[in-house]
């Protein structure tokens, strides 16, 4: 019995991180539940003993991103915001074709056409990376204008074809979080 539930529980991990990199990396309605079961190298019956829906896979793999995305986090950067915002607003971190990539940021316009449950989950994961930023900034005013220009500038210079412009954006935005907390950076702790 206990090498069912173990197997049960390592084919569910196997479904969410497929789940996690595909739905971040392409819509929820680009995404079939068929696709994500093959990247998982499983069947397709196999996804109904773990999710009632797609949308729950949905819900469940914004979360697994979030923590794989959260785990890659340099262990060793020392922990102020504009080291934070200088990882986030990378272009490795832009450009990540892994099952690490934000979903914060990367599913950002997916999620408004999304169920309850959906929203829900998405919404508590944006409250787990504002307490980040606000464990790193003096106020929750600068950890919420920090995070805004942290998931807004991720997202709008993923969309850009221009590399260039893309670039300048990333770098614009790590600008933009030294100037609104350089100041008072010092008083966290």
């Amino acid at each position: 019995m206990a090498w069912q539930e173990t197997h049960k529980e390592q084919s569910k991990e196997r479904i969410l991180t497929s789940a996690a990199m595909l739905f971040t990396h392409h819509s929820f309605e680009q995404i079939s539940i068929d696709q994500v079961m093959k990247k998982a190298e499983l069947t397709r019956g196999a996804f109904y003993s773990h999710f009632k829906s797609k949308s729950d896979l949905y819900a469940q793999a914004i979360s697994k991103a979030a923590t794989v995305a959260y785990q890659r986090k340099p262990e060793n950067c020392p922990q102020t915001m504009k080291n934070f915002a200088q990882y986030y607003l990378s272009t490795e971190h832009r450009d990540d074709q892994n099952e690490q990539a934000c979903p914060l940021a990367f599913l950002l316009s997916d999620i408004s056409q999304q169920d309850e449950q959906v929203k829900e989950t998405y919404t508590k994961t944006l409250q787990a990376f504002i307490g980040q930023a606000q464990a790193l900034t003096p106020s929750r005013e600068q950890a919420l204008q920090s995070v805004v220009l942290m998931i807004g500038g991720l997202a709008l210079s993923r969309a850009l074809a221009d590399k260039d412009l893309s670039n300048e954006l990333l770098a614009a935005c790590q600008v933009g979080i030294r100037s609104l907390t350089s100041n008072e950076e010092n008083d966290v702790g």
